[in-house]
């Protein structure tokens, strides 16, 4: 797959979180790569790398509804949990270069303006009050945890 560009593997990583259990919408993937924290800049070159990696049979469509191929769940298959997104990316980017599809799949028609769409209505649903389920819970600090207690009371003294 030539070229491989940090864009591939942000995208393949993007629609992997959105899409784990079921084929998601474009809306989910740009969600998931701003949880991710790939920025989204160049909507063109994103729409070129959905492309690219459709053609090489890394994404399928199925209407507006976007998943994963399993040679591209395999690529994502083994990345250390505790890794930073940088590395993840380079991991990622590292496979894709390894990687030599079978046939050409049918690309799938994608512009920036479609991506921008997307972004509009994901900052549109994050100004909503209801919970977006794809955001990360804030971690509390040590004053805000609660004290750990035991479950039957204190313990008895012994002599």
């Amino acid at each position: 797959m030539y070229p491989i560009l940090d864009i591939d593997a942000q995208l393949l990583l993007a629609t992997l979180f959105a899409a784990k259990r079921k084929p998601t919408e474009l809306v989910g993937i740009v969600t998931a790569a701003e949880l991710l924290d790939c920025p989204i800049n160049s909507t063109n070159l994103w729409a070129e790398s959905f492309r690219r990696l459709a053609t090489h049979g890394l994404i399928v469509a199925d209407g507006e509804l976007y998943a994963l191929t399993p040679a591209a769940q395999a690529m994502a298959e083994g990345l250390p949990k505790k890794a930073d997104i940088s590395e993840r990316v380079f991991l990622v980017r590292e496979k894709l270069s390894a990687y030599t599809p079978a046939e050409k799949s049918p690309s799938i028609p994608m512009t920036g303006a479609q991506f921008d769409e997307a972004i509009r209505a994901h900052k549109a649903i994050t100004r909503q009050s209801g919970k977006n389920l794809l955001m990360p819970k804030p971690k509390l600090d040590d004053d805000q945890r609660r004290p750990a207690r035991r479950p039957f009371g204190a313990g008895r003294r012994r002599s």
